[in-house]
């Protein structure tokens, strides 16, 4: 894969999965936007990808407000000039009972894995249309497909946005922009950390239950989005990607 040249924004790249793919298309030569509400950690990711030979800026924004997401669309096109790639992977969970959910939690939860996304395609979509070329690629969740419990409104938010992603698929086409899902099973970061941490057995028995018998590390999403946003991948668009070692087959 090739990214010379190509401009990529990859959301809530200060950490975990998102730290990975912004590294992985930054080794390949993409210049990237680390878009991040932690400042802190976005400039560590940052100068990791400058300390490599590669170029990145850190802009701070607030995906579940439209008017940030659409300053970060702008600050990264006045940077670079241009804008090829989105990655809208920013994400959040509280896993629990739906009957014990509260609002705010709700309101979070739908906020950061549904109107995140929508409102950073729709900022960026003006400066890939202008060009007639662009890849998106929205983090989803096997979640989103298969349900799973203590998760219902993540699992809701994450199905909506396998939709949104096949829905976007089809109306930009004829500006040669391809939209895609990636949807990751259990994998070893921060946010599964403090997930399992209440109960040490999770990581066990997800482990026993995928085939390949191994938690999901953030290199391995990071391996298939720069596939699904790689000039390897033109005919692909609307399509979901599960990786999960095979805990869900579809």
């Amino acid at each position: 894969m090739n990214f010379n040249g190509k401009v990529a924004i990859v959301t809530g790249a200060g950490q975990g999965i998102g730290r990975a793919i912004a590294l992985k298309l930054a080794d390949h030569g993409a210049r990237i936007c680390i878009a991040e509400i932690d400042s802190s950690n976005g400039e560590k990711v940052a100068q990791e990808i400058r300390a490599a030979g590669g170029s990145a800026i850190v802009v701070t924004t607030d995906i579940t407000d439209y008017s940030p997401d659409a300053l970060m669309a702008k600050k990264t096109f006045d940077a670079f000039g241009q804008i090829d790639i989105l990655v809208n992977n920013a994400g959040w969970d509280k896993v629990e009972p739906f009957i014990n959910n509260t609002l705010e939690t709700w309101e979070k939860v739908i906020a950061i894995n549904f109107k995140g996304p929508v409102y950073s395609t729709k900022a960026v979509l003006p400066y890939m249309m202008e060009r007639n070329y662009g890849k998106i690629l929205n983090v989803a969740s096997d979640a989103g497909r298969v349900g799973s419990s203590g998760e219902a409104v993540y699992s809701g938010a994450k199905g909506g946005v396998i939709a949104f992603s096949k829905t976007m698929a089809r109306e930009v086409s004829r500006y040669k922009i391809n939209v895609n899902s990636v949807c990751p099973g259990p994998t070893e970061t921060q946010l599964f950390e403090e997930i399992a941490a209440g109960n040490p057995k999770i990581a066990e028995g997800l482990k026993r239950a995928i085939p390949l018998r191994r938690l999901g590390k953030p290199e391995d999403i990071a391996n298939a989005v720069a596939f699904m946003v790689s000039d390897e991948a033109e005919y692909i668009t609307g399509q979901t990607l599960s990786v999960s070692g095979g805990l869900t087959m579809a």
